[in-house]
């Protein structure tokens, strides 16, 4: 605060009237205040020995050398006490914390120019399928663009990972074994996409069996889902996060009737969307198919469907945002 520093019982003893006997501007250090005695001071400047008010100068008189102080002044106003922020041997940053911008502010704050961290994890994304074409490429009969690719790579991107792109593996086991046995000698995790249902052209499962062992395999039916639920907190645990990855879960009223429920627990693509009264309400996309991507562009999150349960409107249900799903 910029003004006047002073000892407080000096403005009784003084009938508030004291001599102004130094100035204190941030960056220089005052010396000791006398007693009877006030210390012109600026915002960010250390309070002098003996002072323990900084009283604001809007509400202060000056006169020349003497400045007329107001009676009703409080103790200890307007000073911040050494390691009111952070104490001496405080920690301000543990093991396993992903850094944002507030924590490289925090530890300038006191010094601290370098930190030990995780170096950026590499992750290998390889597409399997003779149908796929690279989009901008002219799309025959018979192909599609390989969106998921794209899609995975921009996803690995926002989590800081560095991607190895292994390109469209064709369909068959030579070509996909090489393509995973460069991703194993090139970067620290491989992602695939396709090549894991059990027609004769889908070779992942195998290749990896011949490479090394399968401990868990699936067949996702949303890419984007799957990666958000499962491959998220495998990436964070591997650059080091500690803690409860689980994604975060609100309670948010449906605006839906799910009056079927499935057999397996189920997340479809939804958002919040406010109706007349102000209340909001959840509302899920029409198609329920996995190869509508427009659906994921048009949500804001996830809605989880629970096995066996119906789902009423009005119903509390669980929403995961995006906003805390993805990097």
């Amino acid at each position: 605060m910029d003004g006047y520093a002073v000892r407080f019982t000096d403005v009784a003893d003084y009938g508030g009237r004291l001599r102004v006997t130094q100035k204190i501007g941030a960056g220089s250090v005052g010396g000791p205040l006398s007693t009877g005695a006030a210390a012109r001071i600026f915002t960010g400047a250390p309070i002098p020995e003996g002072a323990d008010t900084v009283v604001m100068q809007e509400v202060c008189e000056r006169a020349g050398e003497t400045v007329l102080v107001p009676a009703e002044c409080k103790l200890g106003a307007n000073i911040r006490p050494a390691g009111d922020d952070v104490g001496a041997g405080a920690m301000i940053a543990a093991a396993g914390t992903r850094l944002a911008p507030q924590h490289l502010g925090l530890a300038a704050s006191v010094g601290v120019e370098q930190f030990c961290v995780y170096r950026r994890l590499k992750v290998a994304v390889l597409a399997t399928g003779d149908e796929l074409t690279r989009p901008g490429q002219p799309l025959k009969p018979g192909r599609i663009y390989n969106s998921n690719g794209v899609t995975l790579s921009a996803l690995l991107r926002s989590f800081g990972c560095t991607v190895v792109n292994l390109g469209i593996v064709r369909d068959t086991l030579p070509a996909t074994m090489d393509a995973l046995a460069r991703g194993a000698l090139e970067a620290d995790l491989i992602i695939s996409s396709g090549g894991v249902s059990v027609g004769e052209e889908d070779h992942v499962k195998s290749a990896v069996q011949e490479l090394g062992e399968l401990g868990l395999w699936n067949n996702p039916v949303s890419l984007f889902v799957v990666f958000c639920l499962f491959v998220r907190p495998i990436l964070l645990r591997m650059q080091g996060v500690s803690g409860d990855l689980a994604p975060r879960v609100f309670k948010v009223r449906a605006g839906f009737d799910w009056p079927k429920p499935d057999k397996r627990r189920e997340f479809h693509r939804a958002r919040i969307c406010t109706e007349s009264d102000g209340t909001q309400e959840l509302e899920v996309f029409p198609s329920r198919s996995s190869g509508v991507f427009s659906s994921v562009a048009w949500a804001e999150g996830l809605v989880e469907i629970p096995e066996d349960r119906a789902i009423r409107r009005g119903d509390a249900i669980n929403f995961l945002p995006f906003e805390y799903l993805l990097g």
